[in-house]
């Protein structure tokens, strides 16, 4: 067999492995979806008020922000995506101010939850989501340290 028979054949086996991964990807998507909606923060501190809005923008992309009130003043607001990059789907946090979005790769995914990672990342190393009924637990941890995170998915107008 000529080299070149055997690069095309070595080709289009990677072509179909993505084309696979994809439509796997879109299949893991399908369990995400659940996220869509606008979620309310319930054990925010005195004075302090959240929440997460997300939407879908296609079927390999949900789109989120998050933003935390003091009173009726935003002071924190981060951009959220759970995207396809290759084969793997990452959750990308993007804050404002800062130069280079943080990607954290989805390494867990159930009906009702998932769990996103990057061990390099100083805080947090781990996103999980876990769904009960009308109620969303969001924990951020790593290094000793967790954050819990209590929405309740606001009622459609």
């Amino acid at each position: 067999m000529s080299t070149k028979k055997l690069l095309l054949i070595i080709s289009l086996l990677l072509l179909i492995q993505i084309s696979n991964a994809q439509e796997s990807n879109k299949q893991k998507f399908k369990k995400l979806e659940w996220l869509t909606a606008k979620w309310i923060r319930t054990n925010s501190i005195a004075g302090h008020s959240g929440y997460e809005t997300w939407s879908k923008v296609s079927d390999l992309k949900l789109s989120g922000k998050g933003v935390t009130l003091k009173g009726n003043e935003v002071i924190f607001t981060e951009n959220l995506e759970l995207i396809v990059n290759g084969i793997d789907i990452f959750y990308v946090v993007r804050l404002t101010g800062e130069k280079k979005p943080v990607y954290f790769k989805l390494t867990l995914l159930n009906n009702n939850g998932f769990t996103c990672e990057n061990r390099a990342h100083d805080f947090p190393k781990k996103i999980t989501y876990k769904r009960s009924g009308k109620y969303v637990k969001a924990v951020i941890s790593g290094n000793g340290k967790s954050i819990d995170y209590i929405f309740v998915r606001e009622k459609a107008r």
